[in-house]
């Protein structure tokens, strides 16, 4: 059962691999990079699970968390050039 989850997850992983490499837009690609993030999260917690390790858990959770922050930083980039912001103070 969890051999069959596993290939599942590597065949779609495959897949947003493929499309990060040929996307046609940037936004494709960003779209593939975040769906590889959170594949690999669902790999830690299944093989965590097969293997008996809970504590994997805590590490998907992790990463899941990171790629959260990495994709927020890498939206605000694409939309404002940099990570400062659009340069003009709120008042």
């Amino acid at each position: 059962m969890f051999v069959v989850a596993t290939a599942a997850i590597l065949a779609t992983m495959l897949m947003a691999l493929v499309r990060a490499f040929r996307g046609p837009s940037v936004f494709d690609r960003v779209q593939a990079v975040n769906m590889m993030g959170t594949k690999t999260v669902l790999l830690i917690a299944v093989t965590g699970f097969a293997a008996g390790r809970p504590e994997w858990l805590d590490l998907a959770i992790l990463y899941a968390l990171m790629n959260f922050i990495g994709m927020l930083a890498l939206l605000r980039f694409s939309a404002f050039g940099s990570l400062a912001g659009d340069g003009e103070e709120e008042s």
